[in-house]
């Protein structure tokens, strides 16, 4: 005890402590006692908001039916770059509507099993399915499928298509799709849902895509093609549903059989298939080029119109790409789109070889026009975009690039001779056998000296060389061999890549990048997209600029690439400065 104090006294200390304990603690109840009043009152009027919502939205149900959408959709209009139309987009034209008993069972196995296996469980809302993205996500794997169901990626599609998009269509969204699921059948919701999906290359709707990609193969199909539908036939249409231009099996036929694929494997662990019929849909081959059967195109400009479509769906959606009513101010100039054509039709016989054009405007990575066959309606392939042929010597400047950038000059002396012999593994020579023992990188650019230029890309490295080629536009899995120097790729190119990248000598090393490019590696063919009259979604294309090399190293490469047009003076083709 200490000095000068008593057991009374101490005892009062302690009970007043307790007291003023006792009374700074009550605050604290209070604040604690507020905060979950508020918060239950802030959950309570959340439930409220949502269930008001939902019940709100019940009204919009009878909207969702494809018939209505036909009603409520307005075509998008496609423009050049002077106002003038190039097509419309219309999601009715080409779409043919069907009923449920008009499409293979084996069709609405395939779509579950690969967009949402747990379709016939659910109650719109995949819980478990968030879930599994989330943790997929998390570890970094690729999921089969995403989160959302079918019934809730039908309700997106028919909002879009309404125009009916609002800042709480995540929610909106949810709450159609718990209703739908509460209103309609399982089977009604499939069929409607196959009814509004775009299957690409045209094809709007089930009936539309069998009907396009598999007529061929059932002679007289139509109208009831759908219900012809094979298991492996089947899995290639549910396959393509999640990116119709990544899985076009005319363009990428490797990746749209390992897709199908992917369908089938699923269609067996789910019991919808045997494995027999698994085994035998491996083997089967997806649709060519000559086996597709495309809906008419009526456009000025076909080939750039299929191009820029897919585009749009691909960033808006589908439903708003057809029917939500946009003008897609294109970059083409259909005079400069005309010109083309007569520049390749007027040169070449009928009948062959074919050619393909694309036109970029060196500034802003914009297409100005694009040839990508003589006859859409017999060959709709488009060979400017899709077509992947040999540079050849063309691909030799990304060497040169390459070699400027390493710190190699234009006087930079080459041997020119033949290497290796013939019979042996390596043996490349120039085309017309005429060398000049030493030369410079100057002058083996101007006469395109193979022997030289080999040489050249091995002192900078094969890697060096397909990295600048990539860094410019190029975004064909490049080989990394000498050929590759000399253009000989093991995949070839698209001219519509070349001129893309041939922008970046122009720029003097500046590569034009555009915001609405489909890809921050690729030119520009969207300028803006308008919706009764104003900016859709605030989107304009803007030209921004990469850096990939030195403005000096630029000018060496423009004084060499114009050597090349000098040399030939006899084609007239020197319009001034370099090409």
């Amino acid at each position: 005890m200490a000095k000068g104090s008593s057991p009374d006294n101490a005892g009062t200390k302690t009970l007043r402590q307790e007291a003023s304990q006792a009374k700074a603690g009550k605050p604290q109840v209070r604040k604690i006692r507020i905060l979950l009043i508020t918060v239950g009152l802030l959950a309570l009027a959340g439930i409220s908001t949502v269930f008001g919502m939902m019940m709100a939205v019940a009204s919009e149900l009878p909207n969702l039916e494809d018939r209505q959408q036909y009603k409520v959709s307005k075509s998008s209009v496609m423009y050049d770059d002077q106002g003038r139309v190039i097509t419309r987009l219309r999601n009715n034209q080409n779409r043919i509507l069907v009923s449920s008993t008009q499409i293979s069972p084996t069709m609405k196995q395939a779509v579950v099993s690969i967009e949402d296996r747990r379709f016939y469980d659910h109650t719109g809302i995949d819980f478990r399915g968030i879930g599994r993205a989330i943790a997929v996500d998390v570890m970094g794997g690729g999921a089969e499928q995403g989160a959302s169901t079918i019934t809730q990626q039908f309700v997106k599609n028919a909002m879009a298509a309404q125009n009916q998009r609002t800042v709480m269509q995540k929610l909106r969204e949810v709450a159609l799709a718990y209703h739908l699921e509460k209103q309609w059948t399982k089977d009604k919701i499939l069929t409607e849902y196959l009814n509004a999906i775009y299957f690409g290359n045209g094809a709007y709707g089930i009936e539309s895509a069998a009907e396009t990609y598999f007529a061929t193969a059932h002679p007289g199909c139509q109208p009831n093609c759908a219900q012809k539908l094979l298991p492996w036939e089947a899995a290639l249409l549910a396959s393509v549903i999640a990116s119709p231009s990544a899985y076009d099996p005319v363009v990428y036929p490797t990746q749209a059989t390992e897709r199908r694929n992917l369908v089938l494997a699923n269609m067996y662990r789910q019991g919808y298939i045997t494995q027999d019929i698994y085994e035998q849909g491996k083997l089967e081959s997806v649709p060519t080029e000559d086996q597709i059967t495309r809906p008419k195109e009526d456009s000025a400009a076909p080939y750039f119109s299929t191009f820029v479509r897919q585009q749009l769906v691909d960033r808006y959606g589908a439903g708003t790409a057809f029917g939500g009513g946009l003008k897609v101010h294109t970059t083409l100039d259909l005079d400069m789109q005309a010109a083309a054509q007569n520049a390749i039709e007027g040169t070449l016989p009928y009948g062959g070889p074919s050619a393909a054009m694309a036109v970029i405007e060196n500034k802003t990575g914009k297409i100005r026009a694009i040839y990508g066959g003589s006859n859409y309606e017999e060959r709709p392939f488009n060979l400017a975009t899709q077509g992947q042929r040999q540079p050849g010597s063309s691909f030799k400047p990304f060497t040169l690039a390459a070699a400027l950038k390493k710190g190699y000059g234009l006087n930079f002396p080459l041997k020119s001779a033949e290497i290796g012999e013939k019979g042996s593994g390596t043996f490349i020579k120039n085309y017309d056998d005429s060398y000049l023992g030493v030369t410079s990188l100057l002058n083996a650019t101007t006469t395109s000296d193979n022997t030289a230029y080999v040489r050249m890309g091995w002192k900078v490295g094969v890697n060096n060389v397909a990295r600048q080629a990539k860094s410019m536009g190029i975004t064909t899995q490049i080989s990394r061999n000498s050929a590759m120097i000399l253009g000989g790729l093991s995949e070839g190119v698209t001219p519509l890549e070349m001129a893309y990248a041939y922008a970046t000598f122009a720029n003097q090393g500046r590569r034009p990048v555009g915001t609405l490019a489909p890809s921050e590696n690729a030119p520009v063919a969207i300028d803006k997209v308008t919706q009764k009259g104003k900016l859709f979604r605030k989107q304009r294309d803007r030209t921004t600029y990469d850096r990939v090399f030195s403005q000096k190293v630029g000018q060496d490469a423009q004084e060499a690439l114009r050597s090349v047009v000098a040399r030939e003076k006899k084609k007239k083709a020197d319009p001034g400065f370099w090409v």
